[in-house]
């Protein structure tokens, strides 16, 4: 037994001094440059933002390929005015390196699913895996390492994404300077990636000197900055015109093949399937449809216990609006609906119908107007004129002056030389204050932004623009039932998805009945339906109360609609 213990003793011995030898030579080697240190300085990495109990799991996983597994998550807010599910069972799996577009009405879910895949909300019940990690079980901490160094995020504002004091190459690197990197590193990967994205002319712009789609891009770029694994986008594309809109889902494809990651991108743009793999629609919080890029065929989702959610346009082709039956045909199940509901064809947009046209004056006007920042000029000479009754659009490439025109008429901005009348008065001989009381009694005006008040409900926004006009309150119901949200009144504007916010925004600058009303993009972050009527409201509001309304705008529905179009750039 002495024996024994005397050669295993000894055999432990000698595999500790292999063991030590072997540490040490790693650490000289390590030193000397020959092999990579342990702590590498490149930022991202495979198991980067995981929290360390978990990594050697992931590591020695090799078989697992799904990098999102979402299972039967649900998201209820809960509010004074009562509960409200935005994600109502929604099962989703995305595969490694996979690009997935979600696609779905306002109100539908889809910025929900976002923010709690990007860590920043939390299921109210099911699963929500990324890479092998379930996010509900994490701890703050955690969760924070997670999406400092996992996740890539654009955000649908893309002006709220970048600091207007840094110049792009500064607000790329800064992500980089966060997680710890050197200045030369910096440098070379804000560099590379402005080169990839066609910008790198502009390295030392400020934001204010690109257009919304150079900016667009550079937040793009600076999301990816730290080669995160997983790629999310709110509406990257929801303020841009079409073009643009093109080049920035081009680059957001470049960029996510060339760093290998995953992505979702959340959208009601249909062009932001091209650079998809698969295309997820999203209805009423659960997943409907599904198809595979641009040409592939949509199927609808079978969801647990046999949840099925049909294409509005077959409905409404099929005239089904209340109540349908189900039968069995041989193999295939027949859907149809009841004898009272024999209507079918497709409804188009309604037109408000006036028996006389109301007569047409001079509302606004733009007179030999130049405007610049910077060295930039946006307008140069421009001669424009807005008259009452009649829906006018401004269409345009990003940064061809725009949101400036309608800044200018607003009195929010003055011109550098020519001059701005709105209703016969030169807003350039009104001080600030004066600016404001007439832009108060005389101007509507939707920005991109919506600007409302978080705690109060949708309806009491409203009241209160009437409030500040010395108006009563009795036309705010009325006007958000004229944008479809008679239903969600009472709801604090916090708990509305952004389409929805929008519509209020909408709402608000309508019901002091406006003698100009300007609205810059006001369809940006809808969807279909709600665009549609949102260009007949503002063709009824011009018709019916002589009201001159300009829309900056890229959206062919609304440019559809219009009276008059101003073209700039």
């Amino acid at each position: 037994r002495h024996r024994a213990r005397h050669v295993d003793g000894r055999r432990r011995l000698r595999r500790a001094a292999v063991t030590a030898r072997l540490r040490l030579a790693g650490a000289v080697a390590r030193t000397a440059g020959v092999l990579p240190r342990r702590r590498s300085t490149r930022v991202g990495g495979d198991t980067a933002g995981l929290p360390r109990r978990c990594r050697r799991t992931h590591r020695g996983n090799r078989n697992v390929i799904a990098a999102i597994e979402v299972r039967e998550v649900f998201r209820v807010h809960q509010t004074p005015e009562g509960d409200a599910a935005a994600l109502q069972g929604l099962s989703l799996t995305v595969r490694e390196r996979e690009t997935v577009t979600v696609l779905g009405p306002s109100g539908s879910g889809k910025s929900t699913f976002l923010r709690i895949l990007a860590g920043l909300d939390r299921p109210s019940a099911g699963t929500v895996r990324v890479f092998g990690t379930e996010l509900a079980k994490l701890p703050a901490r955690d969760v924070a390492r997670y999406r400092t160094r996992s996740v890539g995020y654009a955000d649908q504002h893309y002006a709220r994404a970048l600091a207007p004091e840094l110049t792009a190459r500064e607000l790329i690197s800064l992500e980089l300077g966060l997680a710890g990197a050197t200045a030369a590193e910096r440098e070379r990967r804000a560099d590379e990636l402005l080169d990839r994205v066609g910008l790198s002319d502009r390295r030392h712009a400020h934001p204010a000197e690109l257009s919304g789609g150079e900016q667009q891009r550079v937040a793009v770029a600076a999301s990816l900055a730290h080669r995160p694994r997983l790629f999310l986008a709110d509406e990257p594309t929801g303020e841009l015109d079409a073009a643009n809109a093109r080049v920035v889902y081009d680059t957001i494809g470049q960029l996510i093949r060339a760093e290998r990651c995953t992505a979702v991108i959340v959208s009601h743009d249909p062009e932001s399937a091209s650079i998809a793999d698969r295309v997820v629609r999203i209805r009423d919080g659960r997943v409907s449809e599904e198809s595979g890029g641009v040409a592939g065929e949509e199927a609808i989702v079978l969801g647990k216990g046999g949840w099925l959610r049909l294409p509005e346009e077959l409905l409404r082709r099929s005239g089904i609006r209340t109540h349908a039956t189900a039968r069995m045909s041989g193999q295939d199940i027949v859907v149809s609906g009841g004898e009272a509901e024999a209507e079918t064809g497709e409804p188009s947009a309604p037109k408000p119908v006036s028996g006389s046209e109301p007569q047409s004056l001079l509302v606004g006007a733009a007179r030999a107007v130049t405007k610049g920042y910077a060295a930039r000029r946006v307008l140069d000479g421009l001669e424009a004129e807005f008259r009452s009754s009649t829906l006018t659009a401004v269409t345009g490439p990003s940064g061809s002056g725009k949101t400036t025109l309608l800044h200018l008429l607003a009195g929010l901005e003055l011109p550098d030389s020519g001059g701005i009348d709105v209703l016969g008065t030169d807003l350039a001989q009104l001080d600030r204050a004066a600016r404001a009381d007439f832009r108060r009694d005389h101007i509507g005006y939707v920005g991109q932004q919506p600007g409302l008040v978080p705690t109060l409900s949708a309806l009491e926004n409203v009241e209160l623009a009437l409030a500040l006009r010395g108006l009563p309150p009795t036309d705010a119901r009325e006007t958000l039932v004229a944008v479809g949200l008679e239903d969600r009144a009472g709801q604090r504007v916090s708990r509305l998805s952004t389409g929805e916010r929008g519509r209020v925004a909408i709402a608000r600058a309508l019901a002091p009945r406006p003698e100009l009303l300007l609205a810059d993009e006001p369809t940006s972050r809808l969807d279909q339906a709600n665009a549609i009527a949102v260009g007949t409201l503002f063709d009824r509001l011009a018709r019916a109360f002589g009201a001159a309304v300009v829309c900056a705008t890229h959206d062919p529905l609304l440019i559809e609609q219009a009276d008059a179009t101003l073209q700039l750039g």
